[in-house]
């Protein structure tokens, strides 16, 4: 992948290649300045790659619907919370004020449907948009630093949330962090970017959900943190 600057082109990643198999959480860390989220607007379609591919497929094999969930949650501000869901079912007259409700629901916002986003917390806007990425059914979901922004009560109150949500409804997730410790507490595997390639591929294998104080999980943590300053 290459960007036209005014020194010429610079090349951004080199050979990467990886698959993600359906239903995994998968996440994707490295330094700030790494291409993370490049990586992940390459991969949802947002920026167009130089040369490779992109393929992204549902089980069937057919082209995968795609919610992208960024770091800040981008809500309209005249709009209410069950308004700024509505609004990307415009063209879906199936999709009712009910449905909306249910997915406010899902993320525990079942009082606020008639808040507007200037009435709530920088949390409840980012769980806004987690509803609204899962109300259009995706296939894959991709989350860019989603709760970096937030204080830590609030942020691991979201990755409780988040990996309660994920257990019930088993969409593929790729998960974009500069946290370690968030990492491990998520995913099913750790893709580790470092200078423009992925170095290391971890398999996270514990019990859901996942204390982050147990012995265990310190165990694992520590691994990941050891494997990643390998890299760097």
């Amino acid at each position: 992948m290459e960007f036209d600057t005014k020194q010429g082109p610079v090349t951004v990643f080199s050979d990467i290649s990886f698959t993600i198999e359906s239903g995994q959480f998968v996440t994707l860390i490295g330094k700030s300045g790494s291409g993370k989220s490049t990586l992940l607007n390459i991969i949802s379609g947002i920026l167009q790659q130089s040369n490779g591919s992109v393929v992204i497929e549902d089980s069937e094999g057919n082209k995968a619907k795609v919610a992208h969930i960024f770091q800040s949650p981008r809500l309209l501000p005249w709009d209410t919370c069950t308004e700024n869901i509505e609004l990307v079912h415009e063209n879906n007259p199936d999709f009712t004020e009910e449905l909306a409700h249910d997915f406010l629901d899902m993320v525990g916002l079942s009082d606020q449907y008639d808040k507007y986003p200037t009435q709530l917390s920088g949390g409840q806007k980012q769980r806004v948009g987690i509803a609204r990425g899962f109300s259009i059914n995706p296939d894959v979901l991709m989350m860019d630093e989603p709760f970096s922004n937030l204080d830590e009560i609030t942020a691991e109150n979201l990755r409780e949330e988040l990996d309660r949500i994920w257990r019930e409804f088993g969409k593929t997730v790729l998960f974009v962090t500069h946290d370690i410790t968030e990492a491990v507490e998520l995913a099913d595997r750790i893709l580790m970017l470092g200078d423009g390639r992925i170095y290391d591929d971890m398999t996270i294998d514990l019990e859901r959900p996942r204390d982050v104080e147990s012995e265990e999980f310190l165990r694992v943590r520590q691994d990941a943190i050891n494997r990643f300053h390998d890299i760097n």
